[in-house]
């Protein structure tokens, strides 16, 4: 019976999500990634305003810890440590990828399908993982550069959803499309939900002071002309 705020800012699209045993009660989205340093805050306040509760009823702090953008993931993972710090309250750390694949299955409840959320890492490469509809591990999250034959194996005896903002390229360059969907998705602190929760009844919490996002590579800023 948990109380979790849940915020991601992995992408463009940052949000805040109040949730109670796994079911999201009120979310608020910023879609300017230049604001979430500032939005976050606001709609931490905003929402403890709008239902009445106080910081200190909350059990604890889910944050979407990665992979993303370098600089949205920074922000999300020092919000969530710094209300965590002032307020007291453990930390929970949510897999990106996995928070997209629990919201397109909620979405679609196809049990017989694969789920690949896939983000943009530039070039022709993505961040990328596989899902079975119990949001298991088929593959483990990675960055993965994108070439026609890849999962072909797997498209030939399993249909998979494809979706996130990396997975235009990926449908562009696709050998094959047999068994290959691909979703409309936007990415939503609320899909969180049921996995802090599941992570909170585990006691899944992550160290304060030693915790980091989950870049899964270094941060490459290329040479000024």
């Amino acid at each position: 019976m948990a109380l979790i705020l849940n915020i991601d800012t992995a992408t463009t699209v940052g949000s805040v999500s109040l949730s109670r045993d796994g079911q999201a009660i009120q979310t608020l989205v910023n879609e300017k990634q230049q604001d979430h340093a500032a939005a976050m805050i606001l709609f931490v306040q905003q929402i403890l305003k709008d239902q009445g509760i106080s910081a200190q009823e909350l059990d604890a702090v889910a944050v979407s810890a990665g992979p993303g953008s370098y600089t949205g993931l920074r922000v999300g993972v020092a919000t969530a440590k710094g209300l965590c710090y002032a307020w007291n309250k453990p930390l929970l750390a949510i897999s990106t990828l996995q928070m997209m694949a629990q919201g397109l299955l909620a979405e679609v409840k196809d049990a017989t399908a694969w789920y690949c959320p896939m983000l943009d890492a530039r070039r022709q490469e993505v961040f990328m993982a596989l899902y079975d509809a119990q949001l298991q591990e088929v593959m483990a999250p990675q960055a993965m550069i994108l070439e026609p034959h890849l999962l072909e194996a797997s498209l030939a005896e399993k249909k998979i959803y494809f979706f996130g903002d990396g997975s235009p390229k990926w449908e562009v360059m696709l050998s094959s499309p047999r068994n290959a969907i691909f979703a409309k998705y936007v990415i939503n602190a609320a899909h969180m939900a049921p996995l802090s929760a599941q992570a909170f009844e585990k006691k899944q919490f992550v160290d304060l002071a030693y915790f980091s996002p989950f870049y899964l590579k270094p941060f490459f800023s290329p040479p000024k002309p």
